[in-house]
């Protein structure tokens, strides 16, 4: 199954976005359309960039006779697209769902602001205005790349309209003039905005988004193949999350790429293994000490059981262990105004008036 590879020049900040693709596939396409990925050209980048590793194993088979194989080739770049499913041990639906849930990321379709960092963000915490960037691969150890496109490359791979995405953008800029953030949060909370996309066209962004994490939580663990598929599944939602940010949390991938085996399918392998089980609870601890797991306490409590290498037998036991050892955040006293504390000083203060 031979490929080539081919370079592809983002349209922002003048980077080379390199990225594998099978000959076959290249023949047809003109020096314009490499030199200025379509939205359709930017779904096959993502698409094999999450493929590649499957690929090239599947490179090192034998073929298989003509008359045994039921593989069929894909109709379209977008049957392609949603076949990468078969290249990740859990299911990508559950992921969308989870990413979806109000305990994660929500679901909202108007541009909203993000609770830290007020840039505008839509569906499941897709972001409107990132910039494509250089996220270089540190690990000598990791083949795979990461893939860092701008919001507007991934809106167009999901197929919406950029000009639509600009409008969008304007409107956001706009209404966070009017209103500050805690108000624009809380009319999105109350439904009192227009929606700027359809609930379809959420799923679009959802989509390429979840495929993009699953690309680079294989860059940043490089037995990714060989975790289970709740381990898979707890770090491809760390970094649809932290995105680039997780490279802070050098602690957790040191233990995740160095410390101890990973083995194949760790849910089902012999659990009085000693050190494949030590192994998994210091990779736990490092994110339960994190201000991530502490600020975010409900999500990460669901994400870092994940990686119990006993999760799949028994899901609520092994939240439950994280819940035991996750220290909740320090509520914050509030502090009492100058009336009430008046008040409590002159109690006769309140004499003579009635209750409403």
């Amino acid at each position: 199954m031979g490929t080539a590879r081919i370079a592809l020049l983002c349209c922002l900040n003048s980077k080379i976005w390199s990225l594998n693709y099978p000959a076959a596939s290249l023949r047809h396409l003109s020096m314009h359309q490499k030199r200025n990925p379509t939205p359709a050209l930017l779904r096959w980048a993502l698409v094999f960039a999450v493929a590649m590793p499957w690929l090239e194993a599947a490179a090192q088979e034998p073929p298989a006779p003509l008359e045994q194989s039921t593989l069929k080739p894909a109709t379209s770049p977008k049957a392609l697209f949603e076949s990468d499913a078969a290249l990740i041990k859990f299911n990508l639906v559950t992921l969308m769902r989870t990413l979806r849930d109000s305990r994660h990321e929500g679901w909202v379709l108007a541009a909203y602001p993000d609770p830290k960092t007020s840039r505008p963000l839509i569906g499941a915490g897709f972001s409107l205005d990132v910039e494509a960037r250089a996220h270089p691969q540190s690990d000598p150890l990791n083949p795979s790349e990461f893939i860092e496109p701008s919001s507007a490359q991934l809106w167009q791979a999901a197929g919406l309209d950029p000009a639509r995405l600009e409008r969008i953008l304007e409107q956001f800029d706009n209404n966070l003039k009017k209103w500050n953030k805690k108000t624009y949060r809380k009319k999105i909370k109350a439904n009192r905005l227009p929606p700027d996309v359809t609930d379809s066209e959420a799923m679009e962004l959802l989509h390429v988004s979840a495929l993009q994490a699953i690309n680079n939580a294989r860059a940043y663990c490089r037995q990714f193949d060989q975790l289970s598929a709740a381990q898979q599944m707890a770090l491809t939602q760390l970094v649809y999350q932290m995105g680039v940010n997780l490279e802070e949390f050098a602690q957790f991938l040191g233990l995740l790429n160095n410390s101890g085996p990973v083995l194949q399918n760790a849910s089902l392998s012999n659990q009085t293994d000693s050190s494949q089980t030590e192994h998994w609870k210091a990779v736990q601890q490092s994110l339960i000490e994190s201000q991530w797991a502490r600020r975010y306490s409900t999500r990460a409590i669901a994400v870092i059981a994940m990686f119990d290498p006993n999760y799949a037998e028994n899901p609520k036991a092994a939240e439950k262990q994280v819940q035991a050892v996750l220290r909740p955040p320090k509520k914050r006293q509030r502090k009492k105004t100058r009336v009430e504390t008046a008040q409590a000083s002159n109690p006769k203060s309140n004499t003579g008036k009635t209750a409403h």
